[in-house]
């Protein structure tokens, strides 16, 4: 909070307490009034931002995780680039990593993304988006109903990302624009495994056609850890199965055709693997 306030660009400030219990919410509202506090009885996950984002009436939203934070300028970069491309809806950063100021390894994924994309797209196009290091147009993402409820969080942005896209949006990466991340090691990580794999098992089933999304399947099957924490996301994504088939809408054809290069991207991935 002291970095965020601290930008020069002054931007309104609400911070989403996901349920905490250590007081947190208190303490910000005590140490930085001007932030605006929303206060949640159970962690949400990903829907949090949702809730944030409609408590802001500015045309653009840079989201922040609790271990990220942006650099000066680039929130005044990022909204300059979003006025002058109308139908651009998101904007993700370099993300840089803490202490040690070097390139997260994503990075160079997303400054070759294999994605094709206008001409007039100041950056490379992208198929997904980091949600901690983005900003977004509020017009689009409520539009598409932002973040989904059912995927928590863990690769959540996959989904949306194909939404905007399929309906007529753009989303680019841009390398001016910086975002510091002091990865926190209060993290439940065996969960947050099993809830990715389930989640990137949803995904393709709610949104790819058959062939591609039984190519990708085959590919988690082959390639997760063979062990418990595996076995229940499998166990998790068959259980959801009956929800997943009553959502499912393929994405348009020049959008999977579009996406389609991911799929390599993706297994060659040293930044992305379910371990």
């Amino acid at each position: 909070m002291a970095r965020v306030t601290a930008l020069p660009e002054q931007p309104p400030v609400v911070l989403v307490d996901n349920g905490s219990a250590d007081g947190t919410a208190d303490a910000v509202r005590e140490r930085f009034p001007q932030v605006e506090v929303l206060a949640l009885t159970r962690n949400h996950g990903a829907v949090g931002r949702n809730l944030g984002v409609g408590r802001l009436r500015t045309p653009y939203v840079a989201f922040c995780d609790d271990d990220t934070w942006w650099a000066p300028g680039s929130l005044t970069e990022a909204a300059n680039v979003l006025d002058a491309h109308p139908r651009l809806a998101l904007v993700n950063a370099r993300i840089v990593i803490e202490p040690g100021a070097r390139d997260d390894p994503i990075v160079a994924e997303l400054r070759d993304s294999p994605v094709p994309g206008p001409d007039w797209l100041p950056g490379p196009a992208l198929g997904s988006f980091l949600a901690g290091a983005s900003v977004v147009r509020r017009e689009a993402f409520q539009a598409v109903g932002g973040f989904s409820s059912r995927l928590w969080l863990g690769g959540e942005e996959e989904l949306l990302a194909t939404d905007l896209l399929s309906a007529g949006w753009e989303l680019c990466y841009l390398d001016r624009l910086v975002v510091h991340h002091a990865a926190s090691p209060v993290r439940d990580t065996t969960r947050r495994r099993r809830v990715g794999l389930r989640n990137t098992l949803w995904f393709t089933w709610l949104r790819r056609p058959i062939a591609p999304a039984l190519r990708r399947t085959a590919f988690l099957a082959v390639t997760a850890p063979r062990d418990r924490t595996s076995a229940l996301a499998w166990w998790d994504a068959v259980r959801g199965l009956p929800w997943v088939l009553a959502h499912r809408r393929t994405r348009p054809r020049q959008v999977e055709t579009r996406l389609a290069p991911l799929d390599a991207a993706q297994r060659a991935s040293a930044a992305r693997r379910y371990v």
